[in-house]
C-alpha cells in the first residue's frame, strides 16, 4: 500500500502540464532520434544532457524516461521497414519484421511492435513499483558464474533454431566472437587483432556491426540482385491487426516481460539477452514455426514487449543500487549525479518525489508512444513505396552518418564497409547474421565472467559450476543441445511400445 500512496503521489508530480509537455517532448524526440541507424537512446539521452542544465532535476528525469522508451521503438522502427536497428535490442525485431515489411505487412508489423512495447513496458514498470526490492536483493547474490552461464544459455539457444544448419549458426557466432575479441584485453591490456591501430584499442563498437552486417549487408546484396529482379514498389498493407493476428500476439505479449524484466533487473546484458531467449520462446512454442525467418509476427511481438519490460527493469538496480546496466541506464546515472544526487538503497527515502515522478512518467511515456506511433505505423510503413535504388541509397547514407557519429573517426566508415561486405558474404552462404551480432554484444562480457569465475575458484573448473543457479542454467542448455536428438527418438518409442 505505501508503494501505491508513493505512486499516487507520483503521479501528481508527472501530470503537471509542465511535466507532462517534458515527457512528451522526450517521447517524440526519442522517436525521432532512434529512427536515425546508430543513434540509440544512449547516444540521444547524452545529447540533451547538456540542455537539460536549466531544467528542474524531476523534469529532467521525465524527458530522459520519455527519450528512453520512445528512442527504442524509433529503433525497432527502423529493423523492420529497412533491417537496420537502430539500437542493439531492436537487432532481433529485424528478423521477423523486415520480412513481414518486403511482404506488404509493415503496418502491422510496426502494429504488433508497438502494442509490445506498451504491454511489455506497463507491466515491466507495474513489476518495478512492486518487486524493486525484492529483485535488487536477488542481483546482489548473483555472481561471475552465474552471469557466464546465461551468456552461453543465449549463445545456445539463439544458435540452434537460426539458419539453416546449427553448423552454419556456430560458424556465424564464432565470427562474431572474433570481432568481439577486437581492442585490449581487459585484465591484461594487451592488444589483441587490432594489427597495430590506435583506433581499434577500443574495440568495434556494437552499433557499427549491427548496422554493417545488417544494413549495408542487405544494401550490397538488394544492390546485386536489383538487375535480375523487377524493382516493385512494396504494398503497405492494412494498417491494423486482424483477429488471427491478435490470437497470434497477445500470449506473446504477455510471455516477453516474464523474461525482459528480470534480465533487465540484473547486470547481464540489458535488452540484448532476453530478446534474443524471447525470440527463440516463441519459435519454439509457436504453432507456425514454418513461418519463422518469413516473417512470423511472434517473432516481433514477443522480443518487443520483453525490450520494453527490460527497459523498466534496468531502473531497479540502477535506482536502488546505483547499478547501471545498460549504456542509457549509465548517462542517466551520471546525470543522477550532475544533480549531486546519488542512487542507493536511500534514494527512495531522500528524494521521493523525483524517484515516484519519474516511475509515474514511465506509464505515461508508455500511453503517450502508443496514441503518437499506433495511428503513424501506416505513413512509417509508406517508407517502403520508395524505389529501391534510393531507399537503399539512402540507408547507405545514414548508416556511414550513423557510423561516424558514433566514434567520430574516418576509420569507422572503412569497418563498417568491411563488415557490410561480410554481411553480404554471410548471406551469399546461408549464414544467419543474428548470431554474429549476440557473438559482438555478449562474447567480451562471457569472456570477463569466465575469467573472473576462474579466478575466484584459483583455475579449477568447478568455479563455474558452484552455485544451484549456474547449474540450472547449464541443465536447460544441455535440453536444448539434446532435445533434436531426443525428439526423433519419441517416435520410435512410441511405436515400439
Amino acid at each position: 500500500m505505501d508503494s501505491l500512496n508513493h505512486l499516487l503521489d507520483g503521479f501528481g508530480t508527472a501530470l503537471s502540464p509542465i511535466n507532462l509537455l517534458w515527457a512528451a517532448v522526450g517521447v517524440l524526440l526519442g522517436t525521432a532520434i532512434g529512427v536515425l541507424p546508430g543513434i540509440g537512446p544512449a547516444m540521444a539521452v547524452a545529447l540533451l544532457l547538456p540542455v537539460t542544465y536549466g531544467l528542474d532535476p524531476t523534469a529532467a528525469f521525465i524527458m530522459f524516461a520519455g527519450i528512453y522508451y520512445g528512442g527504442m521503438f524509433g529503433g525497432s522502427t527502423t529493423s523492420i521497414l529497412l533491417n537496420t536497428p537502430g539500437e542493439t535490442a531492436a537487432v532481433v525485431a529485424a528478423m521477423e519484421g523486415h520480412p513481414m515489411a518486403k511482404s506488404g505487412r509493415g503496418a502491422q508489423a510496426l502494429a504488433a511492435a508497438a502494442i509490445g512495447h506498451f504491454a511489455g513496458g506497463m507491466i515491466g514498470t507495474t513489476l518495478l513499483v512492486f518487486l524493486a526490492p525484492t529483485v535488487a536483493d536477488l542481483a546482489v547474490d548473483i555472481g561471475a558464474p552465474d552471469y557466464f552461464a546465461i551468456m552461453v544459455l543465449a549463445f545456445v539457444a539463439v544458435t540452434s533454431v537460426l539458419g539453416s544448419s546449427r553448423i552454419r549458426g556456430f560458424a556465424s557466432l564464432l565470427i562474431g566472437l572474433t570481432l568481439g575479441l577486437v581492442g585490449l584485453d581487459r585484465l591484461t591490456g594487451q592488444q589483441r587483432l587490432t594489427f597495430g591501430s590506435l583506433q581499434l584499442a577500443d574495440g568495434i563498437d556494437v552499433v557499427i556491426v549491427a548496422v554493417g552486417l545488417f544494413a549495408i549487408g542487405e544494401a550490397l546484396w538488394v544492390a546485386l540482385h536489383l538487375r535480375t529482379r523487377p524493382d516493385k514498389p512494396i504494398p503497405v498493407g492494412r494498417p491494423w491487426l486482424g483477429k488471427a493476428e491478435l490470437r497470434r500476439t497477445w500470449r506473446p505479449w504477455l510471455r516477453g516481460p516474464a523474461i525482459g524484466f528480470p534480465f533487465g533487473a540484473i547486470p547481464a546484458g540489458g535488452a540484448e539477452i532476453p530478446t534474443f531467449l524471447s525470440y527463440v520462446t516463441e519459435k519454439r512454442l509457436s504453432k507456425h514455426r514454418d513461418e519463422f525467418g518469413k516473417g512470423a509476427i511472434e517473432g516481433v511481438a514477443g522480443p518487443e514487449s520483453a525490450a520494453s519490460a527490460s527497459a523498466a527493469g534496468t531502473l531497479v538496480s540502477m535506482l536502488t543500487l546505483g547499478l547501471p546496466t545498460t549504456a542509457v541506464a549509465a548517462v542517466m546515472l551520471a546525470a543522477f549525479q550532475q544533480y549531486g544526487i546519488q542512487p542507493g538503497p536511500l534514494l527512495f527515502e531522500r528524494e521521493p518525489d523525483l524517484v515516484w515522478g519519474l516511475i509515474a512518467s514511465l506509464f505515461i511515456a508508455m500511453g503517450l508512444l502508443i496514441v503518437l506511433n499506433l495511428p503513424l505505423a501506416p505513413v512509417w510503413a509508406k517508407l517502403l513505396r520508395i524505389p529501391r535504388a534510393y531507399l537503399y541509397a539512402g540507408i547507405l547514407f545514414f548508416a556511414a552518418v550513423g557510423a561516424y557519429a558514433v566514434g567520430g573517426e574516418p576509420l569507422d566508415l572503412v569497418i563498417l564497409l568491411i563488415i557490410g561486405l561480410l554481411g553480404l558474404l554471410m548471406r551469399r552462404y546461408g549464414l544467419p547474421v543474428l548470431p554474429a551480432v549476440i557473438g559482438v554484444i555478449l562474447g567480451p562480457g562471457a569472456e570477463l565472467q569466465l575469467r573472473r569465475a576462474l579466478q575466484i575458484s584459483d583455475g579449477s573448473l568447478t568455479g563455474l559450476v558452484n552455485t544451484p543457479f549456474a547449474v540450472t542454467v547449464y541443465v536447460v542448455i544441455a535440453l536444448i543441445v539434446a532435445w533434436p536428438g531426443i525428439r526423433t527418438l519419441l517416435p520410435r518409442a512410441r511405436t515400439g511400445a
